[in-house]
């Protein structure tokens, strides 16, 4: 079962709307879908249905809504990309947190109490880090997130599991970049970073041309096998 949902800003500026998707009996733990900068296209919602046939409560926040709010883009059509780039660059990431941290609770709610895991990708996956760093999500995963190397003076604050998924020929992310965080989060307890040999940024959408099915098929693997050794 999908639908639309409310959430109240912590900001007390306005509400804004997630998608939801169920599971068609009870969850056994819910998960936070975070966005690209295409906002929550058929791609996100359709992660959500995955997550949910797996039996998991999944909730996909709309993080651009104070920018245009609902916006949906294909990062295959240059224009649209372009789009999406803009809207990135005007984007709050502080209050794109604390927007995922009221989701957070939002789906805490929602299922009863229960455990909740948050994965994102691109600059959902930036954020993801910065969600296992500044909130109490229960385990979070990371898709070739941008930027990490610059916030790893939060890494102390990571104590629930977080994974990073890492193509070694993303564009976004330069090699150097990606030895920065190698160095700064090998050795930390709470996190495993995983390399995807000759792959660029996007690997793992849903659909599109940047999708490699075989490296999808992997990362999605392991981050289902993580979700459910920690969301319990």
């Amino acid at each position: 079962m999908t639908r639309t949902v409310q959430i109240d800003s912590p900001a007390d500026d306005g509400r804004f709307a997630a998608y939801v998707a169920a599971p068609a009996g009870d969850a056994k733990a819910a998960i936070v879908v975070i966005q690209e900068i295409f906002g929550v296209n058929a791609g996100i919602r359709a992660k959500c249905d995955d997550w949910a046939k797996a039996g998991y409560l999944a909730v996909a926040p709309d993080l651009f809504w104070r920018l245009e709010p609902g916006v949906e883009l294909d990062p295959d059509v240059p224009d649209q990309f372009q789009q999406a780039l803009t809207l990135m660059g005007r984007f709050d990431q502080d209050q794109g947190i604390a927007d995922i941290e009221a989701t957070i609770r939002w789906a805490r709610a929602e299922s009863g109490g229960g455990a909740v895991g948050a994965v994102g990708y691109c600059l959902g996956g930036r954020l993801a880090y910065m969600v296992a760093a500044r909130t109490d999500v229960d385990a979070t995963v990371g898709y070739y997130g941008v930027g990490i190397d610059g916030l790893l003076g939060e890494k102390h604050a990571i104590a629930r599991p977080l994974m990073l998924h890492i193509p070694t020929a993303d564009h976004f992310v330069p090699a150097e970049a990606q030895a920065k965080m190698h160095a700064g989060l090998d050795d930390h307890p709470k996190v495993v970073l995983h390399d995807y040999p000759g792959l660029d940024h996007g690997f793992a959408a849903q659909s599109g041309k940047r999708r490699d099915e075989a490296a999808a098929t992997l990362a999605d693997g392991r981050t289902a096998r993580f979700f459910a050794e920690q969301l319990k």
